[in-house]
This record gives structure tokens, C-alpha cells and sequence, in this order.
């Protein structure tokens, strides 16, 4: 049955720093309004940006900056509440939205990750203080509320933190496999190691730069990609240049998707250093590509990662294991050529379609509760994998 779905996630795909959260709710509720469902998306808006338009099949309605866009967003939802809605999608990635303290309708909250403390590593104290203590009202907010948390580690930080677990059920993002896949041909790579994320403090791509002093020690051709654009640019351009591989370090800013993939196609490991994710998308993306993963031991890293399979595990910020496990990678092509096989076997288990059936369940348990969740067919976890890619 078709339903006028509310969501608030403070960017939409258009937005200049819109990010892998985006990325993940469109590739769901763009599938679900091909389907008949009616969506609408209360969105930040940003300098430039129309008050309202289509993106994707989503109509998309700008409230306000960033800043005056949170005080914004209860009235707003409950006037287009009054006008027909049969469910607000409340997406928690930054600052929850609290919707069923002030929404009259059911609610689905779609999960990427919780800051905890790591929010005063990104933002100024005063924001952090906000983050940090709005995430405490998350159990008394969405009691009752049917959950999607994009890996087992956010769903257990929502346990741990008084969230009923029977109602979190974990649907990782998809893939597509047909713009993230191998090379046509598969040859030996470059020693070229591919970062992709946004340029933030607390996704610390500072200990990949230092790793790489100690990885030219070994490779001496060995090369750096940054890929994305952040916050952090100007001092991560800055330590690069001041430990002598300013020309070994590449920064290209945002880039297209395409140009994304070409990278991630001549690399040959991608690299994902964060203190804390929800998932690795660029992760998983990689490994369609044929490229392994060294990533750090961490909340939902160490979900995309499957250790000594699709890639390799590191402990957080320590940049001589860092260094140790790229070399591993660069240098033992036999290592390589089998992470690369289970990368490929891998990421064959994420499906954009799949991952919107989940949250179409999830929807009508929200809107008809039954107290239990449905069955999910996208989680792709308790397998073995199949290496016969």
C-alpha cells in the first residue's frame, strides 16, 4: 500500500556537505517512491539552494540553515503531519530529532551512528555538550520505535545505552554492482593507497600521512590519495607538505562517483583510519572495486571489515601497525590476490533493493506494530564467504 513517508535528515544529496548518510537515505527512499510511495524530505537549506524541489523522486523542502534548521523542524513536520503523513523516517546521524515527543503520527528511525564522546573531537565544546546530552534522551524519545541501524555495532551501542534491542534490526547500506566492480582486467596494482571520506578531525586521516613516511622507507613508489573534502584540509595538506611528501600525497576534493571508482580500481588497498562510523561504505565499495581494506578496530569498521578475509584490522591511531598492514598488502601479492577474492565475495551481499524492502517492513511495523520485527533479508553477517568470485 503506498504511504506519504516524512523524513528529517538535515542534508539532502545536493547539499555541499552532504556525506555517506545522504547517499544511504536517498538510495533507499528514491527505490521506495519508484514504488508509489510519496516521500518528502525536511532538508537544511544552504546558499544558492532552491526552497523546494525533486531530487531523486523526493521532494525535498528547505527550512533554514543549518543552524536555524533543528528549532525549525517541529512545526514544519507537524503542518505537513496535518496535511496527510503516515510516517516520519527520523534519521539519527547527528543531533536526534526527538520526533515522537512532538510528531502525531508512527515513527522509524533509521540509525547511522551515535558521537558519544567523540563529538568533542569534531565540534566546539558548546556543541558537543548539546550532541552528547541530546543522545542521552534517545531510550525515553523512541521507546517503542522500530529501528534500522546500519551495523551490529550501532545497534549494540543502542542497547548499551538503554534501547530495546528486540526493536533494532540491522540492515547494512547496499552497493551498486553495477558502478562499483572490478577493472576489466585484473592485473597487478600500484602501490597506490586510496582515503576516501570526508576530511573531519575524528575520521583521522592524519595517521595514514604519518604511516606513509613509514611506508616510503619500504616502497619508495608508493603514493597517498585523499579523496573527499572536509574541515580538515588545510591542516592535513599542511602535515603532509611538513613531512616532505607533498608530493606523494594526493588530494583531489570531491570528486564525481566515476572518478571515484577509477580510483579505487587502481588501487590496491583502501584505507579507512576513522575513531568511530556507523559502517564503511567505502569499505565495501572497495572491495567491489578488488581492492582490500586496512581499517582501524572500531565501531562499525570492524562490522564492514571481515579481518584477515576482505582486509585487515589495525588498533585506533596506531600508525606503525598502520604502516605495517599496508606494507603487508603492497608487498605480498599472494596476500593481496586472496584479501581482494573475499573483498569481492563480500561485497556481493549488500543490495540497495534489498535494504529497501527492510525499511518498507519497518515502515508498516511502525504504522500496524505487532511488538516484533519483521523478518530482514539484508544483513549479510554469520555466512562464510564464497571466494569463488
Amino acid at each position: 500500500m503506498p504511504r506519504r513517508i516524512l523524513i528529517l535528515n538535515e542534508r539532502d544529496p545536493t547539499h555541499p556537505l552532504a556525506g555517506g548518510a545522504e547517499t544511504h537515505v536517498y538510495e533507499i527512499f528514491s527505490r521506495l517512491a519508484e514504488r508509489g510511495h510519496e516521500v518528502t524530505h525536511l532538508a537544511a537549506a544552504y546558499r544558492g539552494a532552491k526552497r523546494e524541489e525533486m531530487v531523486q523522486g523526493v521532494r525535498v523542502r528547505r527550512l533554514a540553515n543549518r543552524h536555524l534548521y533543528y528549532p525549525l523542524v517541529p512545526r514544519a513536520a507537524r503542518r505537513i503531519a496535518r496535511d496527510g503523513c503516515d510516517v516520519v523516517v527520523d534519521t539519527l546521524n547527528k543531533l536526534p530529532f526527538l520526533s515522537p515527543w512532538f510528531m502525531p503520527v508512527p515513527c522509524v528511525a533509521i540509525v547511522h551512528h551515535l558521537f558519544g564522546t567523540t563529538a568533542f573531537n569534531q565540534v566546539s565544546f558548546p556543541i558537543a555538550l548539546v550532541t552528547w546530552l541530546s543522545e542521552k534522551l534517545i531510550p525515553a524519545a523512541y521507546r517503542g520505535v522500530p529501528m534500522l541501524a546500519i551495523s551490529p555495532s550501532t545497534r549494540d551501542d543502542l542497547a548499551e545505552r538503554g534501547v530495546d534491542p528486540a526493536l533494532v534490526g540491522v540492515v547494512p547500506p547496499g552497493m551498486d554492482p553495477s558502478l562499483y566492480r572490478e577493472p576489466s582486467t585484473r592485473g597487478d596494482r600500484e602501490p597506490l593507497i586510496a582515503w576516501i571520506g570526508r576530511l573531519e578531525p575524528y575520521k583521522r586521516a592524519d595517521t595514514m600521512i604519518d604511516a606513509m613516511k613509514i611506508i616510503r622507507a619500504s616502497v619508495p613508489k608508493a603514493r597517498l590519495v585523499i579523496v573527499g573534502a572536509g574541515s580538515a584540509r588545510e591542516d592535513l595538506e599542511r602535515r603532509a607538505t611538513a613531512s616532505g611528501l607533498g608530493d606523494v600525497v594526493e588530494f583531489t576534493g570531491f570528486i564525481s562517483e566515476a572518478e571515484k571508482v577509477d580510483v579505487l580500481q587502481r588501487a590496491c588497498l583502501v584505507a579507512q583510519t576513522s575513531e568511530k562510523e556507523g559502517w564503511g561504505m567505502t569499505v565495501i565499495e572497495g572491495n567491489a572495486c578488488g581492492a582490500p581494506a586496512v581499517a582501524t578496530r572500531v565501531p562499525g569498521l570492524q562490522d564492514a571489515v571481515r579481518d584477515g578475509e576482505s582486509g585487515l584490522l589495525v588498533p585506533f591511531a596506531d600508525v606503525r601497525a598502520l604502516a605495517e598492514a599496508s606494507l603487508k598488502i603492497i608487498s605480498d601479492t599472494a596476500l593481496r590476490q586472496r584479501l581482494a577474492l573475499g573483498g569481492l565475495a563480500w561485497a556481493q551481499r549488500f543490495s540497495w533493493d534489498h535494504v529497501a524492502d527492510d525499511t518498507e517492513a519497518l515502515i508498516e511495523e511502525a504504522i500496524h506494530p505487532t511488538g516484533q520485527l519483521p523478518k530482514l533479508s539484508a544483513s549479510p553477517f554469520d555466512a562464510p564467504l564464497d571466494h569463488s568470485a
